[in-house]
């Protein structure tokens, strides 16, 4: 296979998924992103670390426009972020969201909240929309509560189906902002474990996470973040045993000691 694959790789193959040049960002006095260098390949799994105030959350925004940035350059396979407009919801739907608070609507069923996003914005029928939104449901593991509402449901069954929803936009990366922190503990795992899973089927993702253990056995890369700047990255054998900055130790320190 490798063999037919390499003489005529496409660029689109080769050039980063996702990439961020000089990315600035101020709120007020405070400048959140310092000059964000950074380039997330096709498949790849980067989870970002850092204590509170780092920037992790911002820089997890900004890639889908949700925070505007002050200056520098955000592409998304190849294409740079617009400020505005119908281009920036196109190129929004190719980047999925998970947010802390599951943002599901409460009014509509599992299964009509999975559905909704490929009716209204892909223009899918409601007959594949829902096969799609049943499979993914499947996926996640909570098939058997599509009909119920939201509220019927624990934190991590949202937490899931809000997974399923963003997958259903057939996104090209996944970005997941703290997914697991709104979620009593006995939930945490059932999240990551469906993130895992989706990270072994090759999805790319960014995820901001103080879930160390996930860090571990998910992540292609750890990207440790402080006072709006990456300070350091590496892999997560290689963070997590030898980190290079006083920072890093310094916070590895104290979330390893708990």
């Amino acid at each position: 296979m490798t063999s037919e694959a390499q003489p005529s790789t496409p660029a689109s193959s080769t050039r980063p998924l996702v990439s961020l040049r000089k990315v600035n960002k101020h709120f007020g006095d405070l400048h959140v992103l310092r000059d964000i260098d950074l380039d997330v390949a096709r498949g790849e799994v980067v989870v970002v670390i850092g204590p509170s105030g780092s920037g992790k959350s911002t820089l997890c925004r900004a890639i889908n426009r949700l925070e505007t940035i002050d200056d520098g350059e955000i592409t998304i396979d190849g294409k740079v972020l617009p400020a505005e407009g119908k281009e920036l919801a196109k190129l929004r739907a190719d980047v999925g969201m998970v947010f802390q608070s599951f943002n599901l609507f409460a009014h509509k069923s599992i299964l009509e909240n999975v559905t909704l996003g490929p009716v209204k914005v892909k223009g899918m029928k409601p007959g594949p929309a829902k096969d799609l939104a049943m499979s993914l449901l499947k996926r996640v593991g909570v098939d058997n509560q599509a009909q119920k509402l939201p509220a019927q449901l624990s934190g991590g069954q949202q937490q899931r189906v809000a997974i399923a929803r963003a997958l259903a936009m057939q996104p090209k990366v996944m970005l997941f902002d703290e997914p697991t922190s709104a979620l009593d503990p006995e939930m945490i795992n059932e999240v990551l474990d469906a993130m895992v899973a989706l990270a072994k089927e090759g999805m790319t993702m960014i995820v901001v996470t103080h879930e160390m253990g996930f860090a571990r056995r998910a992540a292609d890369r750890v990207i440790f973040m402080a006072d709006g700047q990456i300070m350091e990255q590496a892999t997560p054998e290689e963070f997590f045993t030898n980190p290079r900055s006083e920072r890093a130790k310094d916070f590895l320190g104290k979330i390893l000691s708990h």
